[in-house]
């Protein structure tokens, strides 16, 4: 939801397949399913992914609650998504936030600014242990 009307989000989730009954490869079923996890030690997909207190669309409310359009862009009329990347680590901070989608310089800035605002997330967990999760949020700015 954004200024309550429903927009489209985009959302990754991770799906797990699981082979069952006789015709199933034990050796395959057995085998623990393989992270993706980058050079930094970083995962990008675990077994639960990390979530914002209260989920996602709790997570829209406090970026429409903490966003300000600034000033020049508004002016120019410039609007879209910031593409926003970070990394949540395993206390649930918010670490390394990047954009990885632009759309002028004073959005980016704002974007980034409001994730680096958000509350410490629930981290993510793979063969129940807490690590480090990449994770991506679009920002939308839309003029009224």
């Amino acid at each position: 939801m954004h200024e309550g009307k429903a927009v489209n989000v985009k959302y990754t989730i991770p799906v797990a397949f699981k082979l069952q009954g006789e015709n199933a490869d034990s050796k395959a079923a057995a085998t623990p399913r393989e992270a993706q996890v980058d050079e930094n030690g970083v995962y990008m997909v675990c077994d639960q992914m990390p979530m914002y207190p209260g989920g996602m669309q709790e997570l829209m409310k406090f970026l429409q609650k903490n966003i300000q359009y600034p000033q020049d862009a508004e002016e120019k009329g410039i609007q879209g998504r910031v593409i926003v990347q970070f990394v949540v680590e395993k206390d649930g901070s918010i670490k390394d936030t990047k954009v990885v989608r632009s759309i002028a310089p004073s959005l980016d800035n704002e974007a980034l600014r409001v994730i680096n605002a958000m509350p410490k997330w629930e981290p993510g967990k793979h063969k129940g242990e807490a690590v480090s999760v990449k994770y991506t949020v679009p920002v939308a700015f839309k003029m009224q």
